[in-house]
């Protein structure tokens, strides 16, 4: 029928079937009567064959396989204003539908088919590897669960899961394997999760769980043990025998917040703290730990501030040979004096600048101070510097080391290198390359703190260490444990025998020195022998060291 032709809307000269007839939405009119009295074509189309004038809206519906439990059609019966009610069809196919009362009586019924919309959030919510809710799709139910909880003050727990070492199994058999390893812990939080949870895929190596219609928090603490149990058993992914750890985080509605997005939050506060504590585990979010996050935050702007401004200096610790007894070095020490915090404790923002990757700035700068002051003093004994294992990580590492050699002049064999033990179990192959092409400068590498990390024997087998430094905490038991002067001994005769020479560090009194010194330790620093000093303290030092190492702490 010619559009001019269709009739007007029944009892209502304001809404022309002419106009009605060419929206782009599916419209169709209801009289008082219940009966569908207009449909205009783009309706026609939508439910055809079935022709939508004479039935009435439930019939209409039910004949085109659509579900929406008669909330539609119960608002346009009663007249009701409708928000979006949504309605998916036996063909695959999602409305939208809507109904107004007309002002002289009956109902308009908007239908928007909204199928390919529907679909991207679907695709959109769901992790396209693991099959597992994306982050968007666990936002949107938190958000339904939040608004839950506070209307009815429900509980649930919202359990983040990190997965410890998957980066260096990923790099270790690449991308595959990594995909792989993904899917099958995926498949073991949702085997361990109840069908009513929610499990979801954060980012590469985080996931999450929302636990709903349990009692919290003892549900949460039964399934984090049990997820973690899952997690960190053995993985046989593409011939390769594989272990990761896990660190869980906790927060619970209502008691910890009713915010969707503070519950998040919070839950990621408690896996960060079961990351930096030693022995990880599961961590429930207690409220210091926002308190402790914000203060940790304005410490790492202050410490990009202390970057930009050149707030920071060194110290310089001397070393000295045992026999003959002479200067042969220093250790460059960072230190910070903020403008307000006064000084800040290395221990206090050097594992924050290594966390967020400060450390590799701050660690050129200090490469670049300590050899331009070793090149000027009277003559020539060795700077060591500490290499941050977060610096290895970085490609410029060798080139920064020839850029600061060069800009000041200073032999390469009178710089070291100082390495801990945790630099090698990244990606010990990688890091092995590095050191080598160091070494092939000419800069001496100094192994720190042996002992104390993951020590392998086969560490000094791969590459020919300058130096080992004793830690101290050998070297202080050593005045009363038979036990840190065996190690003591062992390390000396080791060292020895490869021919490397060994340094003790922290050694504070007399007996501390005997012992060392007995021991055949080759070279000493701390307090006993010399406290650090400024770069002017430094200088000065030269030509006047004692020819005996001084009693007590100068």
């Amino acid at each position: 029928m010619p559009i001019a032709l269709l009739p007007r809307v029944r009892g209502s000269a304001n809404a022309p079937a002419d106009v009605l007839a060419e929206l782009a939405a599916a419209v169709l009119t209801v009289g008082v009567d219940g009966e569908i009295d207009f449909s205009n074509s783009s309706a026609d189309a939508l439910f055809a064959p079935v022709r939508p004038v004479g039935l009435n809206l439930r019939n209409l519906l039910g004949l085109s396989g659509g579900s929406d439990d008669g909330k539609l059609a119960d608002a346009a019966a009663t007249g009701a204003v409708s928000a979006p009610i949504r309605i998916a069809l036996s063909d695959g196919r999602t409305l939208d539908g809507r109904s107004r009362p007309l002002p002289s009586g009956g109902t308009v019924v908007t239908l928007l088919d909204v199928t390919c919309h529907v679909h991207t959030t679907e695709r959109d919510a769901t992790d396209t590897l693991t099959g597992l809710a994306s982050r968007g799709g666990l936002n949107a139910r938190l958000v339904e669960l939040a608004a839950r909880s506070q209307r009815k003050g429900s509980s649930f727990a919202v359990i983040c899961l990190g997965l410890d070492r998957f980066k260096t199994v990923n790099d270790a058999f690449g991308n595959p394997v990594g995909d792989a390893l993904l899917t099958r812990v995926a498949a073991r939080l949702r085997g361990a999760a109840r069908e009513t949870d929610i499990v979801a895929r954060l980012n590469e190596d985080e996931f999450a769980i929302i636990q709903s219609d349990a009692p919290q928090p003892q549900a949460a603490a039964i399934l984090a043990k049990r997820l973690m149990d899952l997690v960190e058993r053995s993985y046989v992914v593409s011939g390769h025998v594989v272990n990761i750890g896990a660190q869980v985080g906790i927060a619970i509605a209502p008691d910890d917040s009713e915010d969707a997005g503070k519950l998040m939050k919070y839950a990621n506060l408690a896996l960060h703290r079961a990351k930096s504590t030693p022995g990880g585990g599961v961590r429930f979010f207690q409220a210091s730990m926002d308190v402790e996050m914000q203060a940790r935050r304005l410490l790492e702007a202050d410490l990009r501030a202390a970057l930009a401004l050149e707030q920071f200096e060194l110290a310089y610790q001397p070393q000295f040979r045992l026999e003959p007894h002479a200067l042969v070095g220093f250790e460059a020490l960072l230190r910070w004096t903020h403008p307000t915090r006064g000084a800040v404790l290395p221990s206090a923002f050097i594992p924050l600048a290594e966390e967020v990757g400060l450390i590799v700035p701050i660690g050129a700068w200090v490469l670049r101070a300590a050899c331009q002051e070793a090149a000027r003093w009277p003559r020539p004994v060795s700077v060591a510097v500490n290499i941050s294992p977060v610096q290895f990580c970085d490609n410029a590492l060798v080139q920064t080391v020839t850029s600061a050699l060069t800009a000041s002049g200073l032999d390469p064999a009178l710089l070291e290198l100082e390495i801990t033990e945790g630099v090698l179990l990244d990606d010990t192959d990688a890091v092995l390359r590095q050191l080598n092409a160091l070494k092939a400068l000419g800069v001496r590498i100094a192994l720190d703190d042996f002992g104390t990390g993951y020590a392998s024997l086969s560490y000094l087998q791969k590459f020919p260490f300058d130096k080992i430094k004793i830690d101290q905490s050998f070297v202080r038991g050593a005045d009363h444990s038979a036990q840190c002067l065996a190690i003591v001994r062992a390390v000396t005769t080791l060292s020895a025998s490869l021919g490397v020479t060994t340094i003790a560090e922290g050694v504070e009194t007399p007996g501390q020195l005997a012992r060392i010194k007995a021991e055949g330790c080759n070279e000493v620093q701390g307090y006993l022998t010399g406290s650090p000093l400024s770069a002017a303290g430094a200088g000065k030092l030269f030509g006047t060291a004692p020819t005996n190492p001084p009693d007590k702490p100068s």
